[in-house]
């Protein structure tokens, strides 16, 4: 791009995969077999590049590498990639720059730290995102190719209205301080772009995030 403008993006992200729970992503580690396939959801509360609001918006990633992630060594990194189909022209390139890591911020040193992927498919599409108000469950969907759900993980000794969270990992999707709530995959099926797969029963954690661009 040949200017940046300033950018604000505060929203909601969770992925649904393949790992065991819990996801050794999270901790820096390598993915429990060694690959990793899932899907990667990020909403937009509110906003703006530049002039361009962004608020409402949702986009979801189909996902697959192979390796250590978090080392740089990750093989076969490859998105496919639907967009919010109410995105006007300029929103969903304004979005697609900021995820991707062109416009700077958290997105590009994450992107510098993993590698460049290869985009398998680039799709609008109509896109179901809902987050429980008590963080009790999560789910978006793409009617008819890619769903995602997970209800909150708990287990004998869970306090009722607790939730099991993860406080500054050092494998975060939304950059650092983050807080990864977790939960167990009640779907996580996607039929398109060349992948085909179900990994519902294995892992999700959801966290916020509040990035600010170029810089920042």
């Amino acid at each position: 791009m040949a200017e940046i403008p300033q950018w604000h993006l505060r929203g909601q992200w969770f992925d649904v995969c393949k790992c065991n729970i819990p996801c050794p992503c999270t901790f820096a580690q390598r993915p429990s077999d060694g690959t990793c396939e899932g899907l990667l959801v990020y909403h937009v509360d509110e906003g703006q590049f530049g002039d361009v609001r962004l608020d409402g918006l949702t986009a979801v990633f189909v996902g697959y590498f192979e390796g250590d992630l978090w080392a740089g060594k990750a093989q076969n990194l490859k998105f496919g990639i639907f967009m919010d189909e109410r995105a006007d022209e300029a929103q969903a390139q304004a979005l697609q720059a900021i995820l991707s890591g062109q416009a700077g911020g958290v997105p590009a040193r994450l992107a510098a730290i993993w590698g460049q992927p290869e985009i398998v498919g680039f799709e609008p599409a109509p896109i179901e995102f809902e987050v429980a108000p008590d963080l009790g469950w999560w789910r978006a969907e793409v009617p008819g190719k890619a769903s995602a759900r997970a209800e909150v993980l708990t287990g004998p000794t869970t306090r009722e209205g607790d939730r099991v969270q993860v406080h500054n990992p050092p494998g975060s999707e939304t950059g650092p301080g983050a807080v990864a709530t977790w939960g167990r995959a009640t779907e996580d099926r996607a039929r398109v772009f060349g992948f085909d797969f179900d990994w519902t029963g294995r892992s999700s954690k959801y966290m916020p995030f509040d990035w600010v661009g170029p810089g920042g």
